[in-house]
């Protein structure tokens, strides 16, 4: 029987056709006979004992200026009218997103919702890391000044980001002789009230932010992802450049290392990012590489990742 597959996600109008991972996997469902829904988390409503989505009916196509035709708007049913749910929007992963994966989870039995909401919810993207250490940089994560400000006298070269961002956004490098560092402690701690992440600077970073993706707990392949000249930041989000990769052992070694806890949480699409050897960030809400990774291996990821689709779906039948 063929899927029927609603994706909650950013605007398919504003996509990428050539770089976004949702479109991409959009397109092999298609291929694959599926039908597909597209809505906004802003679409999501709990109703009297139902999760409900107001969707538009949508079939991708590689068009640039239209990557999507869409029938008309309807309110589906996610327990009853589909088998899969994609939770794909970006973040920031704030009170919204939370929301949304606190929703989902309450149609997890009779849908398959990816990845699992429950452990999207209690795996951010910064944090699920810390579960294996020694896999990381030197990092810290608090909001009490002085233990920053140890932290930076310690390690002297370090970077500062906030807790809950994405795309390499407020990512700050921190040199010995910054003057800034006080203006960014005010910055950072006077606009929210979360913690702040501080590591220890990885000079490797010249060469590249490796791009690892997981489906379902198995690496698959990688990207390599090279800050342009005179940038810390290595994210395609803010001009880095993505090119080919290969696995090294180091990066297997810390596959091995978290993917049996990622599959059994549920986080069957993951993309972490490796420095140097360390791992410095687990992405399980809306990971990109694939259309990248394609286009310099030829592995299809987003075809992998409907295979492991099946396969947890025939042992729910």
């Amino acid at each position: 029987m063929a899927l029927r597959i609603a994706i909650q996600m950013d605007p398919l109008e504003s996509v990428d056709i050539d770089g976004d991972t949702t479109f991409a996997l959009a397109e092999v469902a298609q291929a694959r006979g599926a039908s597909i829904w597209v809505y906004g988390p802003e679409h999501l409503t709990f109703n009297e004992g139902r999760v409900l989505a107001r969707a538009r009916p949508a079939t991708v196509q590689r068009v640039a200026d239209a990557p999507g035709v869409f029938g008309d708007e309807e309110v589906i049913d996610l327990a009853a009218d589909v088998d899969v749910v994609l939770m794909r929007q970006d973040p920031p992963f704030d009170m919204s997103y939370i929301t949304a994966c606190h929703l989902l989870e309450l149609i997890a039995d009779e849908t398959l919702v990816l990845n699992d909401p429950a452990y999207v919810r209690g795996s951010p993207e910064k944090l699920f890391p810390l579960l294996f250490p020694g896999l990381m940089p030197a990092t810290l994560i608090s909001r009490d000044q002085p233990a920053i400000e140890a932290f930076r006298e310690k390690h002297s070269d370090i970077i500062l980001k906030p807790l809950y961002g994405n795309g390499g956004a407020g990512v700050f490098r921190v040199k010995p002789d910054d003057g800034n560092f006080s203006s960014l402690m005010e910055m950072f701690l006077e606009r929210s009230r979360e913690p702040v992440i501080a590591q220890a600077f990885l000079p490797s970073v010249s060469e590249g932010d490796k791009r690892v993706i997981l489906i379902d707990g198995e690496a698959v392949g990688a990207i390599n992802r090279r800050p342009r000249e005179g940038e810390t930041r290595s994210n395609m989000h803010v001009g880095g450049k993505a090119e080919p990769s290969e696995l090294s052992d180091a990066d297997r070694a810390i596959c091995d290392a978290i993917g049996p806890e990622l599959k059994r949480r549920g986080q069957v699409l993951v993309g972490i990012d490796v420095i140097g050897g360390k791992l410095t960030e687990v992405n399980v809400t809306s990971p990109t590489g694939l259309q990248e990774l394609k286009r310099f291996s030829g592995i299809d990821a987003a075809a992998l990742f409907w295979d492991a689709v099946k396969i947890r779906l025939d042992a729910r039948a």
